[in-house]
């Protein structure tokens, strides 16, 4: 689990990132990123009942990729927040996989 200061929980600075930040695909991820003037990152995760209607499929997502973000938090740029947003399809990867994905998009958006 990604410890306090590295979480992304208010509905504003979810706003601010969602308006002023920089987006990112990558098959069933979008990601979301806006520097936050911090010496630490800062993550969030948005899983919407598109993907599920059952809140245990969704969480199970959530805890995959905090638990793959956590893994990479040290390689990671720091000062940054970051959103994670799923898509459709997600919950049919196997855990290899979307870490695979994850770092990818996280390439991509020059944050490893």
């Amino acid at each position: 689990m990604l410890v306090k200061q590295n979480r992304l929980k208010n509905k504003r600075d979810f706003d601010i990132v969602f308006k002023e930040g920089k987006g990112f695909k990558e098959d069933f991820l979008f990601l979301k990123i806006k520097d936050n003037d911090l010496e630490f990152s800062r993550f969030g995760i948005v899983v919407s009942k598109k993907i599920s209607n059952k809140a245990v499929i969704r969480n199970k997502i959530k805890r995959r990729l905090r638990e793959i973000l956590r893994r990479k938090i040290d390689k990671l740029k720091k000062g940054v927040d970051v959103i994670l947003i799923t898509s459709p399809g997600i919950e049919k990867q196997e855990f290899k996989d979307l870490e695979g994905k994850v770092e990818k998009i996280l390439k991509k958006a020059d944050l490893i």
